[in-house]
């Protein structure tokens, strides 16, 4: 999957910008603190839908509320890390060059 394939919408790209994609975790608690722009449900069904797609590793699945996430270490799954990052940060493509070899 190309980095530009991803469909993603503003609440998720708050969460992923929150969590970082370095690899490391982040609990529930931070995560909250670090995404204050969104209300609990939001961010709630934001991670509910990057924990489907499989962008996001969680401890436990069920958490319904803000106080249940609390104690849950969130993180970017590595395998998309690399993917998710072209995707938050599009780079331009470099113009072909219309030079052609002759032989």
């Amino acid at each position: 999957m190309a980095g530009n394939d991803f469909n993603l919408d503003g609440a998720e790209i708050s969460v992923l910008k929150a969590l970082g994609l370095g690899g490391g975790e982040v609990s529930g608690e931070d995560l909250i603190k670090r995404v204050q722009d969104l209300e609990p449900a939001e961010l709630i069904d934001a991670l509910k839908g990057l924990i489907g797609q499989g962008f996001v590793d969680v401890d436990k699945d069920g958490f319904y509320s803000a106080e249940d996430m609390g104690p849950l270490h969130f993180m970017v799954n590595s395998g998309y890390s690399k993917d998710l990052k072209d995707a938050l940060n599009p780079k331009p493509e470099a113009p072909k060059s219309r030079r052609v070899r002759r032989e």
